[in-house]
């Protein structure tokens, strides 16, 4: 991102954003977007900012970028059942931008909007004289009062989690080069760094979740500080074996060489997979929805009457977690 703008405002949003606005969006020529939800649906609404060197780094692809920006709010609206159905995006540009970066953002953003069936309505495009930031609201949609809550959880519902936990916190630590890299097997380490920039929000198990899940979030935070934020929410806690956690092959060989690295699994952020309770009366239908669209369900504990911090045990040790999910401020 070296050389000086070319492009003024306007020029900008037809060349790159304009080709990837869905019909709502009005090729990008009007002040606002027009969106009609479907007939007895509800709106689910979210929003998430990335800032430079908070959420992702100095030097990652801008289509990572761009997808990541998406898919975390797509990871949202999955985790409440909904379906995509559009967003909006702000986009900062430092004063060093480029051309290029921003062809390689666009084209990022427009696979990412296409995988996910998430089209672009609108949004603002500003200079900043600070760090390259950007915000995406996400719109989803799902049948009139079915939202799926993280404070529902009940005592006796099975803990259940989507895909594997802790690749995108091992791939940002490969960055540093640890020890315990050696230990991996060729392509481990690009699949786990591919982990972290390209979150896989998984949205096409929103209406297993609406239909079988009790109470639901997406693990953006580390899956031990969010399930606390869940039973705290719920007024409940919960055991976990970590056994059960399902982890990668690649983490998997990591924890082997470095059995030190279970912590930084169970805290670790960026998973983006769906956290949710569930009726055990609903649990193999659950089990066998998902597989029919691909996603690996796993059960990892159950919830348990009670206001302590979740209970996390292997090998009857018993351990909790003091540090909480990642927190801004």
């Amino acid at each position: 991102m070296g050389s000086p703008e070319r492009l003024g405002e306007d020029s900008l949003i037809a060349r790159f954003f304009a080709p990837l606005a869905g019909e709502g969006g009005l090729g990008l020529l009007d002040d606002a977007a027009s969106f009609s939800p479907k007939p007895g649906h509800d709106l689910i609404l979210t929003t998430d900012a990335l800032v430079e060197t908070v959420h992702f780094l100095p030097g990652d692809p801008p289509g990572s970028i761009a997808r990541k920006a998406l898919g975390v709010n797509v990871s949202d609206l999955a985790a409440k059942g909904a379906d995509p159905a559009g967003f909006l995006l702000s986009l900062a540009l430092p004063e060093n931008w480029t051309e290029e970066w921003l062809a390689g953002f666009a084209a990022g953003l427009g696979e990412a909007a296409r995988d996910f069936s998430c089209p672009l309505l609108g949004g603002d495009t500003v200079k900043a004289k600070g760090a390259l930031t950007l915000s995406v609201t996400a719109i989803g949609e799902l049948p009139k009062g079915h939202m799926v809550h993280r404070m529902d959880a009940k005592a006796g519902d099975v803990i259940c989690v989507t895909g594997t936990i802790g690749d995108s916190a091992l791939g940002l630590t490969l960055r540093s080069s640890p020890a315990w890299t050696a230990s991996l097997l060729p392509g481990d380490g690009a699949f786990l760094a591919d982990r972290y920039l390209n979150p896989q929000p998984r949205h096409r198990l929103a209406k297993a979740v609406r239909t079988h899940a009790r109470a639901a979030m997406d693990v953006s935070d580390g899956l031990a500080g969010d399930l606390a934020k869940m039973m705290r929410a719920s007024g409940v806690t919960a055991i976990v074996e970590i056994g059960q956690v399902p982890l990668s092959a690649a983490a998997r060989r990591a924890v082997e060489a470095d059995p030190t690295l279970v912590d930084r699994v169970l805290t670790g952020g960026d998973d983006y997979e769906i956290l949710c309770t569930v009726p055990e009366k609903n649990l193999d239908s659950f089990l066998k929805e998902a597989d029919s669209v691909g996603i690996t369900l796993s059960v990892i504990g159950r919830v348990l009457e009670g206001h302590e911090r979740p209970v996390f045990r292997m090998e009857g040790i018993e351990r909790r977690y003091d540090v909480g999910s990642y927190s801004h401020f």
